[in-house]
C-alpha cells in the first residue's frame, strides 16, 4: 500500500511562522505584564499534531526568569489571541523558553576579541 503523502507540504513550519509572527504582535500590543521585558521571538517549534508549541525567546532588557514566568503566565490568554488569528483546528499550548544563543554569541565575541588584543600586544613586544 502506498502512503499518501500529506496535502500541504511544510504546514508545520508555516505554522509555527505565522505563531511566530502573531505573538511577537500580540506581545508588543496586547501583553501588559510589567514582568515581562522587551522580547524578541527567536523560534517556534511546533509538535506535529499541534498540541504543544516551545516558543524561544531572547531579551533586549529586562529579566530572563521573571519574563519567563510573566509569559508562561499569560499562555492562555496569548492563546485566545491566536486562535481569533489563526484559521487552524488546534491552536497549541504555548510553552515559552528563555534561548540564550544571542548572550553566548556577545560572550564568544568578547572572548575572541579579548584573545586577538592580547596576541597583538605580544606580537608587537
Amino acid at each position: 500500500m502506498v502512503k499518501k503523502k500529506s496535502s500541504t507540504p511544510n504546514r508545520g513550519f508555516r505554522v509555527a511562522d505565522q505563531i511566530q509572527r502573531d505573538l511577537t504582535e500580540l506581545i508588543a500590543r496586547e501583553l501588559k505584564d510589567p514582568r515581562v521585558g522587551m522580547v524578541t521571538i527567536q523560534s517556534v517549534e511546533v509538535t506535529p499534531d499541534y498540541a504543544h508549541a516551545k516558543v524561544f525567546f531572547s531579551l533586549l532588557k529586562g529579566d530572563p526568569a521573571e519574563s519567563t514566568e510573566g509569559l508562561n503566565q499569560a499562555a492562555g490568554f496569548l492563546r485566545a489571541g491566536l486562535f481569533k488569528r489563526l484559521h487552524i483546528h488546534t491552536v497549541p499550548t504555548l510553552h515559552f523558553l528563555f534561548d540564550q544563543t544571542t548572550e553566548r554569541a556577545a560572550d564568544m565575541n568578547a572572548l575572541i576579541a579579548q584573545a586577538v588584543a592580547s596576541r597583538s600586544k605580544n606580537e608587537e613586544g
